[in-house]
């Protein structure tokens, strides 16, 4: 007896297009999803908590949790979101979807090439110490435009080069390879975060806070993580 397979988001899409409609992903109720305060979670819990999220973005089962009129309401006074991320500002890459959360749960800054600036760690410092966030996670992504350009090194317009100086490390590394110049970004950005933030190194010794990483595949919606030690 053969075992029917469920269909991934991938293999939804193409079906979707194939027929010339637009897929629309299953969306379970969020008042069947499983009830879980991730603030309540260890910094591990929660970095589990967030794959286990992007496995229901992957497979086109989403929850959706979080993004109706009585959460905008809870958070009209406060926040208290459980993950800060450094994220590139590919608009291919929304992180909230990608993770299949909503509002209020993550702390996102944006820049291309999700490099570490001076502001940025400022901002997820605060996101970390301020709001309690448990981990802390760089997230690249497959195709990066900001990686490429670094890599290739053309004169660019305007205050766009002032990015490569961060990227440097990596490229170098990487010896020309696209794939592994991503993913070496996201290790060397958050072992720079790590290893030169008082306020995450602390947080990260008081078992309060974990520093990760991943790679989001363009096409196929998956969070590859990247070791850090």
């Amino acid at each position: 007896m053969c075992t029917e397979k469920k269909p991934t988001r991938r293999t939804l899409l193409r079906t979707a297009v194939a027929a010339g409609v637009l897929a629309t992903p299953q969306v379970v109720h969020a008042a069947d999803a499983p009830k879980v305060n991730a603030r309540e979670l260890s910094p591990k819990e929660a970095l589990a908590y967030l794959y286990k999220g992007n496995t229901r973005f992957l497979e086109g089962k989403p929850l959706a949790p979080h993004r109706d009129e009585d959460r905008e309401r809870e958070l009209a006074t406060a926040q208290a979101p459980f993950a800060a991320f450094p994220g590139c500002a590919d608009s291919r890459v929304p992180i909230e979807m990608v993770f299949d959360q909503g509002f209020g749960d993550l702390f996102v800054t944006r820049i291309a090439g999700n490099v570490s600036t001076p502001e940025c760690l400022g901002s997820l410092e605060f996101g970390t110490l301020a709001l309690g966030a448990k981990v802390f996670y760089v997230l690249g992504h497959s195709s990066c435009g900001a990686v490429d350009a670094a890599i290739k090194g053309d004169e660019v317009p305007g205050q766009i080069s002032v990015l490569f100086q961060h990227l440097r490390p990596a490229v170098r590394a990487a010896k020309g390879d696209l794939d592994t110049a991503i993913r070496d970004n996201v290790r060397s950005q958050a072992k720079l975060i790590a290893e030169s933030s008082p306020v995450v190194a602390r947080l990260v010794r008081q078992e309060k806070l974990i520093v990760a990483g991943g790679v989001y595949n363009l096409a196929t919606g998956k969070v590859e993580p990247v070791e850090i030690k």
